[in-house]
């Protein structure tokens, strides 16, 4: 009896001692990568901060979780949010169960035990305890229209589909399902058993972990679709949009619904807006297409993604913008929300939501900033066919040159030494004036005005700033250089000088910056019109002469400045 006793006491205190490590069967997922270089680097990268950092592959083929762990419960929960507050981890990590993992692929030398996570070995039809091919069929009859869409889902997601997503299981499919098999180590019978079919699924799901996808229906914008709520929130409207920001104020990811009353060109002029934006950044596939636009965008900092579509008098759509590093998740998400977007009948956001009143500003829109040019100067036309003239310094270093109205060009020559360059429009143009060059040697003390944007875009024509010309040559006795008692911003360099007939005495330059040469306010420097010359002929360019003499009224200098003059854009 004692023996019976002291065994039973045993057994007890056996038991008592397993609950904390069954528990400990927890993981911070931090990343998943679709190859294994990919993510044994960055898994590397992790453990140069991290403790405990392990890689394992997800059950269903490609990807590969890099992960921290296991941890019971509640700790995995704590390290989770004390990581992501210290910016050691993305914000979409996420605690799972594992279930999902499979081989280890990496681990950062941790003493805690691992989990017995073994590759699956390579399986045959006839095995015991699986599904022989007429038995899968029969599981997948019986599958739902919209498990069946799910199963397409996931097999584009690990990157073995790209046809519709429509249920059918047609030959496409039936090729993805027999690649998915052949990289995990299955017999290749296209068609997925019920255990095959939980594990690619498990892995599909395990990236969309912590958003808390769910239905939202915004009854101002008329529209409904599935959304990170976890991640993303409403805040306001401000048409078109319904802003939808994220929670965390270091969190890039947002969230703008589109809604509003249109037609095609409505449309259209939407489609331009758009991509202005700073969310919307200019490198990414882009297409208009009758009643519907998509617009990608990515950059080093954010990725995104926006479509809409015109529909009984209304556009609808959305744009949602992800932290450039989790490209796979921002993928599922912009999927998950296109396959159950909807559009509620005869609702759209009222034209005036949101009016921001005395908030408004010319650099915003609907409370969104406006992408600006890293450089702005100004140019004018030489040429009957668009061709600007402007300053050197405003072309340097550029990915991409405008002009007026958005149109790009490109630098066709620049001469750092005159400090010059001329650029070509990508479209056709047909400026209303081209600037004629005086050729005689104007007098000291003439009165010119210089034609400029200095303050950006902010004014739809240039401005003219009086001044007169102080010297023929530069301050170190520069021949081609001409000196000016004239108070100019960087954004008229690159403008021309007009005497008071309307005539060009010369292209301004930037001001010398403080390193160069500190001077005093109201000095300004020009290249003179033999520079110009011998630079646009160079360049096969005949400048045009000017013969008036006479002074023209103020209003037509005006209007000829207006006609001649286009601010440059350098974006980098």
């Amino acid at each position: 009896m004692r023996h019976l006793i002291v065994a039973t006491l045993a057994c007890i205190l056996a038991i008592a001692s397993q609950p904390a490590a069954a528990q400990d069967n927890y993981w911070l997922q931090i990343a998943a990568r679709p190859s294994a270089a990919e993510a044994t680097r960055d898994a590397e990268n992790y453990a140069a901060r991290l403790d405990g950092v392990r890689g394992f592959r997800i059950g269903s083929g490609r990807w590969h979780a890099i992960v921290i762990g296991p941890f019971g419960r509640a700790e995995a929960e704590r390290r989770r949010r004390d990581l992501i507050t210290r910016g050691l981890v993305p914000r979409d990590a996420f605690v799972t169960d594992g279930e999902s993992f499979r081989a280890s692929f990496f681990s950062s030398g941790s003493d805690r035990p691992s989990p017995a996570v073994i590759e699956p070995p390579r399986r045959n039809a006839t095995e015991p305890g699986t599904q022989t091919p007429a038995e899968a069929r029969r599981a997948e009859r019986a599958l739902s229209s919209e498990a069946r869409r799910e199963v397409q889902a996931a097999l584009r997601s690990a990157g073995f589909y790209d046809g519709a997503i429509d249920g059918a299981f047609g030959p496409g499919t039936r090729r993805a399902m027999a690649a998915w098999q052949r990289a995990n180590d299955h017999a290749e019978t296209g068609v997925l058993t019920t255990t095959e079919r939980t594990a690619l699924l498990r892995a599909h799901r395990a990236i969309l972990e912590g958003l808390g996808m769910a239905r939202i229906r915004d009854d101002e914008a008329g529209i409904a679709l599935d959304m990170p709520t976890e991640r993303l929130a409403f805040e306001r409207y401000e048409a078109p949009f319904a802003h939808y920001p994220a929670r965390a104020e270091d969190d890039t990811a947002r969230l703008l619904l589109i809604s509003r009353p249109g037609d095609r060109t409505t449309l259209r002029g939407l489609y331009d807006v758009l991509q202005s934006l700073e969310i919307v950044p200019p490198d990414g596939a882009r297409s208009l297409r009758g009643d519907a636009f998509t617009i990608e965008g990515r950059s080093a900092q954010i990725l995104s993604h926006t479509e809409a579509r015109l529909a009984d008098g209304a556009i609808k759509g959305f744009t949602l913008v992800w932290p450039a590093d989790e490209e796979t998740q921002w993928r599922r998400v912009v999927a998950e929300m296109q396959a159950s977007f909807s559009a509620i009948p005869g609702v759209v956001l009222a034209e005036d939501a949101g009016f921001a009143g005395e908030a408004q500003s010319i650099d915003l829109l609907a409370g969104l900033a406006i992408r600006q040019p890293d450089i702005e100067r100004t140019g004018f036309y030489v040429t009957a066919d668009g061709r600007v003239l402007t300053s050197a310094d405003a072309v340097a270093g550029c990915r991409r040159i405008t002009l007026d109205d958005g149109v790009e060009a490109r630098a066709e020559a620049v001469d750092p030494g005159a400090g010059l360059a001329l650029l070509s429009p990508l479209e056709p143009l047909a400026p209303r004036a081209r600037a004629a060059f005086r050729r005689s040697v104007p007098r000291l003390g003439t009165e010119i005005l210089a034609a400029g944007f200095p303050f950006g875009g902010a004014l739809p024509a240039p401005s003219l700033t009086e001044g007169r010309l102080a010297d023929l040559r530069g301050l170190d006795g520069e021949e081609d250089v001409h000196r000016f008692d004239l108070g100019i911003r960087p954004g008229d360099a690159g403008g021309p000088i007009l005497d008071p007939a309307g005539a060009v005495l010369g292209v301004l330059l930037p001001r010398p910056g403080a390193a160069e040469r500190r001077l005093p306010p109201g000095v300004a420097f020009a290249a003179d019109v033999g520079a110009i010359e011998a630079f646009l002929t160079a360049n096969g360019v005949q400048a045009q002469q000017a013969t008036a003499t006479a002074p023209l009224p103020a209003a037509q200098i005006e209007t000829l400045a207006a006609d001649l003059a286009t601010p440059v854009g350098c974006w980098k």
